[in-house]
């Protein structure tokens, strides 16, 4: 338990894909559990579908009450990954490190999620048409694009510290934790 602190909160050394993959499933539980519980008590949940069905005969409102919750939504997901985003950047940049690596890709990645986030948090991510009589909520192109942006970025974040072995032996970082590992063992 003495390395748990520092893992979250230093740059420092290289860390291991399993120690990389313990620490994001660990962010990644306590995200979830504040966006199912916290969330919801602060009126950051679903959009209040009572409302909707009251409004139902304007469409007008039905949209206003659609994009507002998205909006309301996309400030709460900027908070929660503002909030995660130095214990993400900390266990990232020392995986980056063990691949010999400085990890500026890994600021790149947490930037264009910040955009993508205040994009949508600013109301700018979603529109809504009528379909038929149903408001649904369309993506807008900018919205769009920076998803699939992030989402490419993501892809190559995760293949590169979730699956890819990093430098055998000492480096400029540090040493090999797999070494570390091994000679604990032994």
């Amino acid at each position: 338990m003495d390395n748990i602190v520092p893992l979250y909160t230093t740059t420092d050394g290289r860390i291991s894909r399993k120690t990389w993959w313990l620490a994001a499933i660990g962010i990644g539980v306590v995200n979830i559990v504040i966006s199912m519980l916290i969330f919801p008590m602060i009126g950051l949940g679903m959009p209040n579908s009572e409302a909707i069905m009251a409004a139902a005969d304007d469409p007008a409102a039905v949209s206003a009450l659609i994009t507002g919750s998205l909006q309301a939504a996309g400030w709460g997901s900027l908070i929660l990954f503002l909030l995660f985003a130095y214990p993400i950047y900390c266990i990232s940049i020392k995986r980056r490190h063990d691949k010999n690596s400085k990890g500026t890709d890994v600021i790149g990645y947490l930037a264009v999620t910040v955009l993508l986030l205040l994009v949508q948090a600013l109301g700018l991510g979603y529109s809504v048409a009528d379909m038929g009589g149903v408001a649904v909520p369309v993506p807008s192109m900018l919205y769009s694009g920076l998803g699939l942006i992030s989402l490419a970025y993501g892809i190559y974040m995760l293949v590169v510290l979730g699956f890819l072995k990093g430098t055998e032996g000492p480096n400029q970082y540090g040493p090999d934790p797999l070494a570390t590992t091994v000679a604990a063992a032994a």
